[in-house]
């Protein structure tokens, strides 16, 4: 977008300068030298503008979060549903109470990640809205 306004605008000031600093004569009849004169002037114009805007600033690369790294220990902070396959449709195993620590296997599926509740040795699929980090403070 800006890129055009700068050529435009580049445009518009060599119609302004040309006007004003060349001969009437020029302009009454369509030739080779008002078409050198314009297109001349917009390159050169065009340039110094684009010369004189800031650079466009490098794109930022984005971290995405790929999931739970597989041993990872989580807290869980409400009580939560141990299910047998990913989904709110899926068999309940058993609740979760809060502050039962399970770790992540590294299977997910969205916001679904399989875990296994230390001390018990359960596996099944839970929510990971909530679940903590065990060094998170909340």
């Amino acid at each position: 977008m800006a890129s055009w306004l700068v050529w435009a605008g580049a445009l518009a000031a060599t119609l302004v300068l040309a006007a004003w600093c060349t001969p009437r004569a020029w302009w009454r009849r369509p030739n080779l030298r008002a078409l050198a004169v314009v297109a001349g002037g917009t390159l050169g114009i065009g340039l110094l503008f684009s010369t004189l805007l800031p650079a466009a600033p490098e794109p930022v690369a984005v971290a995405v979060a790929a999931g739970p790294a597989a041993g990872a220990r989580y807290l869980v902070v409400d009580d939560l549903n141990l299910r047998e396959d990913r989904g709110v449709g899926a068999a309940r195993m058993r609740v979760l109470r809060a502050g039962t620590v399970v770790s992540a296997t590294g299977a997910t599926d969205g916001d679904w990640w399989r875990v296994r509740v230390e001390g018990g040795g359960v596996e099944g699929w839970a929510s990971s809205l909530w679940l903590r980090r065990t060094d998170e403070r909340h």
